[in-house]
């Protein structure tokens, strides 16, 4: 009779339909681009909360914040490439967070979002763009950008 243990078989790895995306102009200076990062991607879990997962705990039993879910994926292009992106993200009505150069010379939310509503659309100069939506979509949306290095 044999007695070795089973083992059962390990879960699959989860997959995922829908992608986190952002894309950061070239040029900006390594703070900047963690700077928007930041402020991008906190966006995102606000407004859809099927993006961020369950809270974590550590071995003590001490709680921390949930984080999202999946994968973030950083890109990078030019002023043309990311500001053609934002456009397509618009067309394709994608749920989007911006950062615009001017955000760089505000120092608080209030005057963050005045910056923005003093410009119209086509003459925004985006420096970040945070998008989520289907694989597909998002993947026509950075079109031309390359993962950040």
């Amino acid at each position: 009779m044999d007695t070795a243990p089973t083992t059962a078989p390990a879960p699959a790895p989860i997959r995922f339909d829908t992608k986190i995306a952002v894309l950061l102009r070239d040029d900006l200076e390594s703070w900047q681009r963690l700077n928007v990062t930041s402020f991008l991607v906190s966006g995102l879990g606000t407004q859809l909360p099927e993006v961020i997962g369950e809270p974590y705990e550590d071995a003590d039993g001490v709680p921390y914040l949930p984080m999202f879910r999946q994968p973030v994926l950083v890109f990078e292009a030019d002023k043309e490439t990311l500001t053609a992106a934002h456009a397509r993200a618009l067309a394709r009505a994608l749920p989007r967070a911006v950062f615009t150069s001017d955000l760089f010379g505000t120092g608080n939310d209030r005057d963050n979002r005045a910056a923005v509503r003093a410009v119209p659309t086509a003459r925004l100069d985006p420096v970040g763009l945070a998008v989520y939506g289907p694989k597909n979509a998002v993947d026509k949306v950075l079109k031309g950008a390359r993962m950040h290095p």
